[in-house]
């Protein structure tokens, strides 16, 4: 059972989460390397007008979607995702996020196969979104990395939380602690 936005909800599938506005990039980006990224971004939520795909309404939403996210590095939108570069793919996927009007977006592992250009990248687009007001979730491994982007983090120890605390009051050694022991004591 979950809380959200003070009600309580249950969430038994991604449809469900959908409908409340929570989207999820998984660590595997969901993309479809053969379409480009227009059609990417509305996978299973094609816009239609009559019997056929609205084209020139998805293609407008996506550039839209690209645009405020201030997304430059993608030459076309037209371009089938086989052609970018992971950290283009990774942008993609939150700008699909981004696209429903989500209130929370949640990145599994957002910069775990990317090199130091393309994490810096998707990691100012993660800041960018927070700063705009979305809530992101950022579930990771790379300490420096969340520690760029983050305002609060909560650590986990054998599946259990063993603390949430504010970044500007710990330490990346004070967070190691809590993952690899659980111990909360010295950490407020």
């Amino acid at each position: 059972e979950f809380s959200f936005e003070g009600k309580k909800v249950t969430i038994g599938g991604p449809r469900d989460a959908t409908a409340l506005g929570i989207e999820i990039v998984y660590q595997d980006l969901a993309l479809c390397d053969n379409l480009d990224i227009v059609h990417n971004m509305f996978l299973g939520r094609e816009e239609k007008s009559a019997m056929t795909l609205d084209e020139s309404k998805m293609e407008s939403m996506a550039k839209k979607t690209l645009e405020s996210l201030s997304v430059r590095t993608v030459k076309s939108i037209r371009q089938k995702v086989e052609s970018l570069s992971g950290g283009q793919r990774q942008t993609v996927a939150i700008a699909r996020a981004v696209l429903w009007n989500s209130k929370v977006v949640i990145l599994d592992e957002p910069t775990a196969a990317l090199g130091v250009a393309q994490t810096e990248q998707v990691l100012k687009l993660v800041r960018s979104l927070a700063d705009k007001g979305l809530a992101v979730i950022v579930i990771s491994h790379n300490l420096n990395d969340v520690f760029q982007v983050a305002d609060n983090i909560a650590a986990m120890y054998l599946g259990t939380m063993a603390a949430q605390v504010e970044k500007s009051k710990v330490s990346q050694s004070d967070v190691v602690r809590l993952i690899t022991t659980g111990a909360s004591e010295k950490v407020s």
